[in-house]
């Protein structure tokens, strides 16, 4: 898994404008099971409301929040 392409996804959806997950794929320059992949560990490890609307054709997050993958010191 590559993080950098994770987290280009995760800016992709958080713009609302991922396309469909053939486009999204295209874009990120990887294939179609990885971005069905990324999105499973985004549900499953990290929790995000990632949902995919059919009528719009894009991934977004279904609740308000931040999932950031960057380090922060305290």
């Amino acid at each position: 898994m590559n993080i950098v392409k994770l987290k280009e996804f995760i800016e992709l959806i958080s713009s609302g404008n991922t396309g469909t997950p053939q486009e999204v794929a295209s874009v990120l320059g990887v294939s179609d099971r990885l971005v069905y992949y990324y999105v499973g560990i985004l549900k499953k490890e990290l929790k995000a409301p990632v949902v995919y609307c059919r009528k719009r054709k894009t991934y977004y997050f279904s609740e308000k929040g931040v999932l950031d993958l960057n380090w922060k010191s305290n």
